[in-house]
């Protein structure tokens, strides 16, 4: 909690560390935001923008001079830092700020800038989609046998984008396990709603289908072996389409979501913490709608009961007992009800080992490489 009073940003700022920020930077960003911090989540989210941007502007700079004189592997970490440092204070702006399309943009930019300076096996897709595109980034793992990669497909949540599942590691992590790694902003999140005005819907099935028919024709991708993988609010979407997508072979929980419309008239309540500032604002951004009352018969059907019982495949799920915005209570629902999952686990973090918050964000890599492992045995043992 570097914010004592505001955990919306404190969030923000323990994601940061967790996937590369340094400390030094992290701390000279949130230092001039200290008392605003103190007014709440929604007042005074663009001063922390600026504050943030001042020291991601402070390394491109530096990173540009490291270009000219060819020190590329300087700059090319450079330019990650500054993209993680734009992308975290970009995600807790309203979704109303002018400036929001363009610093989205700059977070995309300054990840492609070290992708092409860090050699990154990482390359941009499009996914056909119902008259447009779903925009993801494939990262292609080396084969450790000689034989086509096991794939991840690899979804958001409620806020989350592309550039921060590359962020946490976890496609790196895989790819040292021979697993490549298709990460996809989805219909209502990252790239796929701030660009282009695709919004989320319930039966997310669809995105699935279309995301794995795409999948099939990458090349020196094993079709046979399509794993699915969600954090936060995508903790109902993968299973929900596991449940009804039956070419993935594996599915994870990444932090439970098993009633996500019941904890929506929970936060009508102002139950639990809030993934974001400007909550509602966000919340009918992401569904399209403009009132509570619309957002609420829109997002009715988000929960898995009676679905959850319809997968079939392995599903592995993983919650942090102190979750502040999805009570721990929603994984072991899950588990409960997917009895004809051929091999489910359930793993709750707790103390003292960490990883107990909202998707194990406070001990984020250590999660992450628990989830890593349990993909690539569970893929084994699919041979």
């Amino acid at each position: 909690m570097y914010f004592p009073t505001n955990y919306v940003w404190s969030l923000a700022v323990v994601a940061t560390l967790n996937n590369g920020g340094f400390i030094d930077e992290v701390d000279r960003a949130c230092k001039p935001v200290l008392e605003a911090s103190k007014n709440g989540d929604d007042a005074g989210t663009e001063e922390l923008y600026a504050a943030w941007v001042a020291v991601a502007d402070r390394l491109i700079a530096s990173a540009e001079d490291d270009e000219k004189r060819g020190r590329i592997i300087g700059a090319g970490d450079k330019y990650y830092r500054s993209s993680l440092y734009v992308s975290q204070s970009e995600r807790l702006q309203s979704p109303t700020w002018e400036g929001r399309k363009a610093a989205y943009q700059k977070s995309m930019d300054l990840l492609q800038k070290h992708v092409d300076l860090s050699g990154a096996p990482m390359t941009r897709v499009e996914i056909p989609y119902e008259g447009s595109h779903m925009p993801g980034y494939f990262y292609q793992a080396e084969s450790l046998d000689g034989k086509p990669t096991p794939v991840v497909i690899q979804w958001n949540g409620f806020d989350s984008t592309k550039e921060m599942m590359y962020y946490s590691g976890f496609p790196q992590m895989l790819a040292r396990r021979g697993i490549s790694t298709l990460m996809v902003d989805t219909p209502g999140s990252g790239e796929a709603l701030r660009l282009r005005g695709l919004t989320a819907r319930h039966d997310t099935e669809a995105w699935a289908s279309a995301i794995i028919d795409f999948t099939e024709g990458i090349d020196g991708i094993d079709s046979d072996k399509i794993g699915l993988v969600g954090w936060s609010l995508g903790g109902y979407y993968a299973p929900r389409a596991a449940a009804f997508e039956k070419r993935v072979k594996l599915a994870v929980a990444w932090g439970a979501n098993h009633n996500w419309a019941e904890v929506q008239q929970g936060r009508r309540n102002r139950e639990g913490e809030n993934p974001v500032p400007h909550y509602w604002e966000h919340a009918f951004w992401v569904w399209n709608v403009d009132n509570i009352d619309d957002f609420m018969e829109v997002t009715k059907d988000m929960h898995l009961n009676g679905v959850a019982e319809k997968i079939t495949c392995p599903l592995l799920i993983t919650h942090g007992a102190n979750d502040r915005q999805i009570n721990v209570k929603y994984a072991q629902q899950t588990y409960d009800q997917a009895v004809n999952s051929s091999k489910r686990e359930l793993r709750i973090f707790d103390e003292p080992e960490g990883g107990t918050e909202h998707i194990s964000i406070d001990n984020m890599p250590y999660v992450a490489g628990y989830i890593a492992d349990w993909v690539a045995e569970t893929f084994a043992e699919l041979s």
